[in-house]
């Protein structure tokens, strides 16, 4: 997949693809039936699929004090399109000169002078320009072939949305967010792995540790999850704390992994990714340091029951 993160001196063999406009975050199942639709496009047509996406999210431009909320990191984002097929990623800056553009110098900018899509698919609601004042009729009245893509629901008519699998993340619904994502399970955090406090050495249970960076993670508390160590294929079962280890009153929340059956080797400054697959319990403080190591062996057990068959 070839990356633009400017339409400046854009090649001709960029141009002229089946667009594919939205902020795709998380990827989930509703975007990848609207990714399918356009791939089956491109394909009649004999063109590229392309993607317009934009970074950072336009949520963290507008309301920067709110906690959290990304599904994914751009480097996820950027991945998981790839992963779905898309040929090309349009992924432009998006700061508040872009934001206050009009929805009719958006057209004429980013479309039609820049991208010259053949054809454009959107969500059913989508908006933008300055004001959300632009729609698909917008870009249709500029000439340019537009679809416009209903949001597609489960089984029980669950639509499948980045806000429903927010809300399920934050209630630590894991199953629940998984279903609604690709066949690649929720990537709580993907970070650089620093050296703690080394307690889980003195306790005879290393961690490999990541700070939480701004995307959303679980609720805070104890999981059985996959994690990959950068430079490798193989997905590992840890049990992983997300939180501020109210036993030790860390400062700053973070990802804590303990490796099953892992060799003690030096990892440190590597990328750590974290696959939540379901949660154990909360956090908590413990009396003792016996009752601490007590409780981990517990949960090292259960993660092994539900993640090695």
């Amino acid at each position: 997949m070839k990356l633009y993160k400017t339409l400046h001196n854009l090649p001709e063999e960029a141009k002229g693809a089946v667009l594919a406009i939205g902020n795709f975050d998380g990827v989930h199942k509703g975007h990848q039936a609207l990714l399918a639709r356009a791939r089956a496009l491109a394909d009649k047509k004999g063109v590229n699929l392309a993607v317009l996406s934009f970074e950072p999210h336009p949520r963290a431009l507008f309301r920067p004090d709110d906690p959290p909320f990304r599904i994914t990191s751009a480097a996820v984002k950027v991945r998981r399109l790839e992963l779905s097929g898309v040929d090309t990623l349009f992924s432009l800056g998006f700061n508040w000169d872009f934001a206050s553009q009009s929805a009719e110098e958006f057209v004429q900018k980013i479309l039609l002078n820049g991208i010259a899509p053949l054809h454009v698919i959107v969500g059913f609601d989508f908006r933008f320009g300055q004001l959300r004042k632009g729609s698909s009729d917008t870009i249709r009245a500029a000439g340019i072939e537009v679809s416009s893509f209903d949001e597609v629901a489960d089984t029980h008519g669950e639509k499948f949305s980045s806000s429903t699998i927010r809300q399920k993340l934050r209630n630590a619904d894991i199953a629940g967010a998984n279903a609604r994502l690709t066949v690649i399970s929720t990537e709580a955090e993907a970070g650089m792995i620093f050296r703690g406090d080394r307690r889980g050495h003195e306790l005879g249970y290393p961690t490999a540790n990541i700070l939480l960076g701004d995307t959303l993670h679980p609720s805070y508390g104890v999981y059985a999850t996959l994690v990959q160590i950068e430079g490798e294929k193989e997905w590992r079962p840890a049990a992983t704390n997300i939180g501020i280890r109210p036993m030790f009153e860390v400062r700053e929340g973070q990802i804590e992994a303990f490796i099953l059956d892992f060799p003690d080797r030096d990892i440190y400054d590597r990328i750590l990714r974290v696959r939540p697959i379901e949660r154990l319990r909360g956090e908590a403080k413990f009396n003792s340091l016996e009752a601490l190591i007590e409780q981990i062996e517990k949960d090292c057990a259960q993660v092994r029951d539900i993640l090695i068959k």
